[in-house]
This record gives C-alpha cells, structure tokens and sequence, in this order.
C-alpha cells in the first residue's frame, strides 16, 4: 500500500501528464504542486512508484508517464467525480429535451458526450427485452393491410406490416381496443399468456384476422433483436498520439459485438464504470480507456452509454459528464 505522500505524487503526476502529454520530472512536480517535500524526496517517491509498476520512464528523458496500473489507481482513490457547471447542465437539459422520438434522443446523447468529453462517444440503445408495452396501434395501409405499430415504454417503436385479407373499420377498431385492453404496462414475457385467448374475444369472421396481427405482434416480441449501438467523435481521436495502433482503434468501433464489450454488463445504475487499457477485452482497444454508466426510467435498467479516448484521459471531468448525461437521459425517457 502507499502511504498518501506517494499518492498525491502520482496523482500530480497523473493530472501534469494528462495535461501536457509530457513526461513529468520531479523539479516539475516541485515546482507546479504544494506537495511539501523537496524534489529529492519526490525522486524517492517517484523511485518507488515506478518499482512497484505505478509509473514508467517512456523513453530516455529523465521524466515519467503514469501506467495503466498508475492511472487505475488514480481513478480508484478519486476523491470527487468533477461536477458540471451550472451552464453545462442547463445546455445538456435544454439539447436533450427538444428530442422528439427515441431515435433523436440516442442521436442528440452521442453528439453531445463526444462534444462535452472530445472522445468517442457510444450509446446503446434501450433494449426491447427490459422493455413494456405502451400502445399498440393498428392502421390500414392499403385494401387487406395493416401496419401494427407497437410503442414501447422505452421509447422504442416497432412496426411491422400483416396481410389480413378484407376487414372492416369497426373490427379493427374493435381490435385495436382489446390489443391495449390486454397489453398495456405488461412487460414483453407476459404478453403471449395475455393474448393467448384473444381470438375468441372477436366475431368468427374477424379471427382469421386476429390471429394473423397476434402472430406477427409476438414475432416482434421474441425477435432475437441484434442490441443496437451507435457511436460519434470519432474525428476526436486524430487529435490523441495513438501512433500505430489507431487503426486498431477505429477497427474496433466498426465493430458492434465489440462495442457491446466495450460499454460492458449493466449493474449499479448509480455507478459509473472505468476499464483502462489493458482491462478492455478486444485487443485493438488496449490504448485506450472506457468511462461507462447505466440509464434508464426509475429503477429500471434500459441500457448504457459511454465514452472511449486514450488512456491519458482527464478521468475526473469525463466520469462527470458521462454521468450527469446518463441522468439527464434517463428523466427524458421518464417524461416521454
């Protein structure tokens, strides 16, 4: 364990070298911090740091650059996740709150935390397996076709199209009511057992007709649904030396499984979540580190978002945004 001497020496040389993308000696040290100890003892201490694989020498230059081991601890021992300004939180609450559907509320998510944090940004969306039933809406599209509109109350909204052959207005009126009678607030496991019986609540010549729309409406709700993942900044990372493993990097974003990876389980939705290079599973990613937190409505877990840069990360301000987005996210979902 170190004492807090040699941990307020790494954490001055993890905040130097995330700001000058210098190796830090110890005059700097001295120099720049009020660490109350003359430059040979923070030799010293900067000796034992890097003995026990808290910081290495990069190249021939007499300062040193924090490891992952280095930033890891640093991000543990946080005292205080930055908070955002009061004109940070008010911008984030009004671009949030002009969204009009789920799509732009994700597309509005991504852009801002690439914008707010100048790293790449990835949000996942909510996924229909956590998700309840808000409406289901039927609507004839052409003579012996509807479009069944199924609206979540994640936000989500699925639709797809049945052939039912002639069918009046009435009965679709009629079955549209029984459909929301049924359905509404059920999560997705329980809509087949609520519907099971629901052909033999319409007249003989309208259940050819409910039967076609229940089958495509539990279709749609036992799709194996690829979870969907969108991702922005990506341009931030020509500005962070990744030297040659940028490739990689953006190889890796292509990738939905691995962006998946990336943002990791769902868990505590209060907590937001640090992997630092070498902790991130996909090879291509071992430069970089992902700052990543839950949103959803209530108690209700619907999916992540998160961010990705280099390693050399300003941890403290990007936990902060990360988290104060997750929430704002969450509210719009909950009010919408």
């Amino acid at each position: 364990m170190l004492d807090d001497r040699k941990l307020a020496v790494l954490r001055a040389i993890v905040e130097d070298y995330v700001s000058t993308n210098e190796p830090v000696g110890s005059k700097a040290l001295a120099d720049r911090h009020n660490l109350g100890v003359s430059p040979a003892t923070i030799r010293n201490d900067m000796a034992v740091l890097e003995e026990q694989g808290y910081i290495a020498q990069p190249h021939t230059s007499a300062g040193r650059a924090p490891t992952d081991k280095g930033y890891r601890l640093f991000v543990d021992r946080l005292s205080t996740i930055k908070p955002l300004s009061v004109a940070e939180r008010r911008a984030i609450e009004t671009f949030l709150s002009g969204a009009y559907d789920l799509d732009d509320v994700v597309g509005r998510t991504v852009r801002l935390l690439a914008q707010l944090t100048r790293q790449v940004a990835v949000v996942q969306y909510p996924s229909l397996t956590r998700s309840a039933v808000r409406h289901v809406e039927l609507v004839p599209v052409a003579e012996g076709r509807l479009l069944l509109v199924l609206i979540t109350n994640t936000g989500r909204v699925e639709q797809r199209v049945i052939e039912t052959g002639p069918i009046s207005e009435e009965s679709i009126g009629h079955l549209r009511a029984l459909l929301n009678t049924c359905l509404d607030g059920l999560g997705f496991g329980e809509v087949p057992a609520a519907v099971a019986d629901l052909p033999d609540k319409v007249g003989p010549d309208d259940r050819p007709v409910a039967a076609a729309v229940l089958s495509v409406l539990l279709e749609t709700l036992v799709e194996k649904h690829e979870e969907k993942i969108v991702f922005a900044g990506a341009a931030n990372l020509a500005a962070v030396d990744f030297s040659q493993s940028l490739r990689d990097v953006l190889v890796a974003l292509e990738e939905q499984v691995v962006l998946m990876r990336l943002l990791g389980e769902t868990g505590d939705s209060s907590t937001v979540t640090v992997r630092i290079g070498t902790e991130n599973p996909d090879q291509g990613l071992k430069s970089t580190s992902v700052v990543a937190a839950d949103y959803g409505v209530g108690d209700l877990t619907l999916a992540r978002l998160g961010v990705l840069g280099p390693t050399r990360m300003d941890y403290p301000s990007t936990m902060g945004a990360v988290r104060a987005v997750a929430r704002y996210v969450g509210q719009i979902l909950a009010g919408s």
